[in-house]
């Protein structure tokens, strides 16, 4: 057997089943051609031009895979005041503030990642607040779920939104009793925002440029593949041609599936797939986020029992979006968080199984956050797949009981019964609504605590995965979903050389070290790019 190069005397998990461990790899060009032992690995020594790594019990994993993220638009707002860290109203206007000077007045401000649920005053920011970081420059803030954005008075004046104002369909504005705009505005009606906003990367070359300095962080944080998608209700587009760009110049680290949020051109589906670069599934979204309390429920929140969240379309109007990506031979992927719509989305799979022949794809559902018992047995009936952001726990434990109550909280990122049914879970981040570190998704899974070690024993504990079902989600499940698993996501013969090598061992420290996992080299296709 002719060998590249040579890994021995690690500790190389193949992922192909629990504790399946070797101590040696083989690499010929892109693919992996042998795992097993040092000593079997030796055999293949003697020849002059192959390279043989000594890994000193260095630990090795197959590349990660982020399911879902919004790449493009991490990079945007990377230009934004980052109020991650905002623990107040006042916060955000002192963060605002210190972007003031740098902007002309009329110049837009923009800022990002806020979260409410963790201000002292309990509440979003209005208008009136916004005002007093500046009246001369049009500002606004995008919460960290992306579904919400809170304006000031000249922002909100720009965008037409007066008095009278009448919301976008699917989309809502939140007006005080004399009728007034309060500057919290929510899904479809954030649109105006964006249609008169200028681009925040004003040529290709500077798109091109932000997208490649993110891709090579990705792949420091051990990521070799990532599923990216478009959000244009937001201007957050994806244009495949940059990514295709990078790979002719061969300046693409890692490998990309760029997934659209409308119907591609079906001579779009035809063009030969370059190695690296791919397009992937079709997005549908269904309804919003819980944290922006619209992401549509079966009953009322519990903490704003008049509002049941927003559903982004109709049971027919989601059918036929579905059929007619389904009939151009697309995977369909759909965004749905709320048990409302999760149940739309299960009932337009079932109708379309019924109307048409199954394809051969897994249906893609984004997020499904609450899940009751129906809905668990009618899925696992179904080809479907769960992109799950575990990470997402780390910020909402804090408020979900409130929000959905007791008793209905607990059906809420119920992973490991999921996965019980027979369920394949994928692991994603959102990004930017999360870190793209892998490592944080998979210790909020095997944890369920924040990154404090906050609440002691893990929130809802009879959910937590095991270190193996938790890499499971960036790796072999992530192949899963694109049909990708007979080529990569785990460590064999035949498929991809797309490994990362890491500076402890997951399996056996202790589960807050996982979250301090440093990515000493990744490799994809045989080839080290960090």
């Amino acid at each position: 057997m002719s060998i590249d190069k040579l890994f021995i005397n690690g500790s190389i998990y193949t992922m192909t089943a629990e504790n399946q461990k070797v101590e040696a790899m083989g690499v010929k060009g892109d693919k992996i051609a042998f795992v097993g032992s040092t000593k079997e690995a030796l055999e293949f020594k003697g020849s002059s031009d192959m390279e043989v790594v000594d890994l000193y019990q260095r630990t090795i994993l197959p590349g990660l895979t982020d399911s879902h993220l919004h790449l493009y638009a991490h990079c945007k707002n990377l230009e934004d005041v980052n109020l991650e860290t905002a623990r107040s109203i006042n916060d955000v206007i002192t963060f605002m503030k210190n972007k003031v000077s740098e902007k002309v007045q009329g110049k837009w401000i923009k800022g990002a990642n806020f979260d409410d649920a963790k201000f002292i005053e309990g509440r979003m920011p209005t208008k009136t607040d916004l005002d007093k970081i500046s009246t001369t420059h049009p500002i606004i803030i995008r919460r960290v779920c992306l579904h919400v954005v809170c304006a000031n008075s000249l922002a909100l004046k720009l965008a037409g939104i007066v008095k009278g104002y009448q919301p976008e369909v699917k989309g809502t504005v939140e007006f005080d009793g004399e009728g007034e705009p309060t500057g919290i505005v929510r899904e479809r009606s954030i649109k105006v925002f964006d249609q008169i906003i200028p681009d925040t990367f004003s040529t290709l070359g500077e798109r091109k440029e932000a997208i490649s300095k993110v891709l090579e962080d990705m792949a420091s944080k051990g990521l070799t593949s990532v599923h990216t998608y478009a959000a244009k209700i937001w201007k957050f587009e994806e244009n495949i041609e940059i990514y295709r760009q990078l790979e002719k110049e061969g300046s693409l680290p890692i490998r990309v599936l760029v997934c659209l949020d409308e119907l591609y051109e079906k001579e779009n589906q035809d063009i030969i797939q370059m190695s690296k670069v791919s397009y992937g599934s079709y997005k549908i979204f269904i309804d919003g986020s819980l944290g922006a309390r619209s992401a549509a429920l079966l009953e009322p929140y519990s903490d704003d029992p008049g509002n049941s969240g927003i559903l982004l379309c109709t049971q027919e109007e989601l059918y036929i979006k579905m059929r007619k990506g389904y009939e151009n031979g697309m995977q369909l992927a759909m965004h749905a968080i709320g048990d409302m719509a999760l149940d739309a989305a299960v009932t337009s799979i079932e109708e379309i199984l019924k109307e048409f022949p199954y394809n051969g794809q897994r249906f893609r559902i984004i997020h499904a956050q609450l899940i009751n018992g129906n809905l668990l047995g009618r899925m696992k009936k179904l080809p479907i797949v769960l992109d799950i952001q575990p990470r997402f726990l780390n910020t909402d434990l804090h408020w979900l009981e409130d929000r959905l109550g007791k008793s209905r909280s607990t059906k809420a990122y119920t992973w490991k019964t999921m996965m019980d049914e027979g369920i394949i879970l994928a692991g994603g981040s959102d990004s930017p609504v999360e870190s793209y570190n892998p490592f944080k998704g998979v210790y909020c899974a095997i944890t369920r605590q924040n990154d404090t070690g906050y609440p002691q024993g893990g929130w809802h504990p009879e959910e937590k995965l095991s270190v193996y079902q938790a890499l499971s989600l960036f790796t072999k499940n992530s192949a899963y979903t694109t049909g990708e698993e007979t080529i990569k996501g785990t460590l064999e013969p035949g498929k991809l050389a797309d490994f990362i090598m890491i500076d402890r061992d997951p399996f056996i420290i202790e589960p807050l070290d996982v979250l301090n996992t440093k990515v000493l080299k990744t490799f994809v296709g045989g080839i080290q790019v960090y």
